[in-house]
């Protein structure tokens, strides 16, 4: 199953969604009634899901070129995971998207993306400053093989 090309694109919007999921069951028990917890339990669940999102960078990084990770899953998980953090996630914790206005729902998205993307920036900028991204490597794997000289064939 690991193998199907829909695998690593699922497991990023499930894994995304999870620390939604446990951030609202957490504010929805412990904090009901508290609203400055609950804005700071969501920037802490954003800030979250931006870790989330520069380890997650920083591995597909060292693996494979840009955009052999970035357009298929990182991009389709990520629209997947913000699509269920603001549709799907406020029935989690007995709301609905639009129950505190449009305002609310679209800060939601706009500060999913920005984590999102700053997340990613951090984590592939971390890869490139060490050298352990894709192009770095094949760099210094190519230069390797270049500069290797031949060996000399001795004769007797």
């Amino acid at each position: 199953m690991r193998q199907q090309r829909w695998f690593p694109i699922a497991a990023l919007a499930v894994g995304l969604f999870a620390i939604n999921v446990v951030t609202r069951v957490v504010i929805h028990f412990a904090f009901k009634n508290d609203d400055g917890v609950q804005s700071g339990a969501s920037i802490v669940m954003f800030a979250l899901i931006g870790l989330t999102l520069a380890v997650w960078t920083f591995r597909a990084a060292q693996r494979r070129k840009p955009l052999d990770w970035l357009v298929p899953d990182w991009f389709l998980g990520t629209v997947a995971a913000l699509l269920l953090t603001v549709l799907v996630g406020p029935f989690i914790s007995g709301s609905q998207p639009f129950s505190d206005g449009a305002g609310n729902f679209f800060l939601q998205v706009w500060l999913y993306a920005g984590f999102a993307i700053v997340g990613t920036l951090l984590g592939y900028w971390v890869a490139v400053m060490i050298g352990a991204d894709y192009r770095s490597r094949s760099l210094k794997a190519y230069t390797e093989r270049s500069a290797a000289k031949p060996r000399k064939v001795v004769r007797r």
